[in-house]
């Protein structure tokens, strides 16, 4: 009952506000959308997509009206995603930016009900109200092209690998989420030959470089020179690695990539210990939330990725109060989200808040297997 009122509610909600978008051309500027918007136009007029005064220009022309200015900052290969955008009008760009982000939420939530026999319980609307995923959505971000490109591998990797390594692209939009997830995947490659996947994602990228030079040339020179000024590189991001970084630090940046680094020797170690019987459907959950909560940088609708994580945690366990949990951190963060900003430290809980839930959801579960065969339980972790 919780989790149909609360799925029934917040979809409602973002409902509304999605059928508002075309009609209301504030909406569609002030979303982080207008980034990529920006980015489009310049690429159409062959100018520097990285440039922030050109870009100040067209998003407060557009009906931007936040102080300062959104760059895109996803890498360069990217391009290609915002380039068509800057051929329509902003409503109408926001609409297809809409609809294809729509698509990249809806279709995993399917494909990992499906890897877990598509049961007849309500589970999956834990996803369908997955609130990160939900401010993923309104805000125009691209976390979610990174949740379709991980889940169509989850489900692929083993009939079509190929297709499951031309699918990594999309991981490639944000790469800096899944670095241990990323590790564990190359060795996984390696263990078992699994070469198919690493030509499909070989390929994929080679020709998102390739559109992407044809489109701009010297796009990854500008990419670089972004991401070294003062306005990137100093800037807080309310996660625990920045976090760590600015405790100790502000100018040593290499610090939060540390734990990222600590994360995927851990990693290795898990993949290692378990190569002979590795399964990606019952293994990734971990690696998935280990890398939200070690990633150098994230904000929380990057959160979005652990949909797959949550969702199989949400399956193993029969406990109720572990389902309502979910509900009670879900409708938190919605909250939380209308008050505060999303740029500020109150959300550096969240990442490891579904890393816990997952590690108590399956260690009861794995309780519960070994009531069920009589033999003493074994941690997962």
């Amino acid at each position: 009952m919780a989790i149909a009122t609360y799925s029934g509610l917040i979809l409602a909600m973002t409902a509304v506000f999605l059928c508002a978008v075309p009609f209301a051309l504030k909406m569609a500027a002030t979303r982080d959308f207008v980034a990529y918007y920006s980015a489009g136009r310049q690429l159409v007029s062959h100018a520097d997509p990285y440039d922030a005064a050109a870009v100040y220009r067209i998003e407060h022309s557009s009906g931007f009206m936040v102080d300062g200015v959104l760059v895109m900052r996803n890498p360069p290969w990217t391009l290609p995603l915002a380039f068509p955008l800057g051929f329509f009008e902003i409503r109408v760009a926001a609409v297809f930016w809409t609809l294809a982000l729509l698509a990249c939420f809806l279709v995993p939530i399917h494909l990992v009900r499906k890897l877990h026999g598509s049961p007849s319980n309500y589970v999956h609307w834990l996803g369908l109200s997955f609130a990160p995923a939900l401010i993923c959505l309104t805000m125009g971000q691209t976390s979610l092209f990174v949740l379709l490109g991980l889940t169509l591998f989850l489900y692929y990797n083993q009939a079509h690998p190929f297709a499951a390594g031309a699918s990594l692209w999309l991981c490639s939009v944000k790469p800096h989420l899944l670095f241990p997830f990323a590790a564990v995947l190359l060795a996984w490659i390696l263990f078992t030959r699994s070469y198919k996947i690493l030509a499909g994602a070989a390929v994929t990228m080679a020709v998102s470089c390739a559109l992407t030079l044809w489109i701009d040339p010297v796009a990854f020179h500008r990419y670089m020179e972004l991401m070294r000024s003062p306005g990137v590189v100093q800037e807080f991001v309310p996660c625990l690695s920045d976090t760590f970084r600015f405790a100790i630090n502000q100018r040593l940046v290499w610090l939060q990539y540390l734990p990222a680094c600590i994360a995927s020797a851990w990693a290795l170690w898990f993949f290692w210990k378990r190569r002979h019987t590795w399964s990606w459907v019952e293994n990734s959950a971990l690696l998935i939330l280990v890398s939200l909560v070690a990633a150098p940088y994230s904000f929380v609708y990057d959160q979005s990725v652990a949909i797959p994580a949550v969702l199989h945690g949400a399956y193993r366990t029969r406990k109720r109060l572990l389902l309502f949990l979910v509900v009670c951190m879900l409708g938190t963060i919605e909250l939380e989200t209308i008050w505060v900003r999303i740029s500020t430290l109150y959300y550096v809980w969240t990442a490891p808040a579904w890393l816990l839930w997952y590690l108590i959801a399956s260690t009861s579960a794995n309780e519960r297997v070994a009531e069920d065969q009589h033999l003493p339980a074994v941690s997962s972790v």
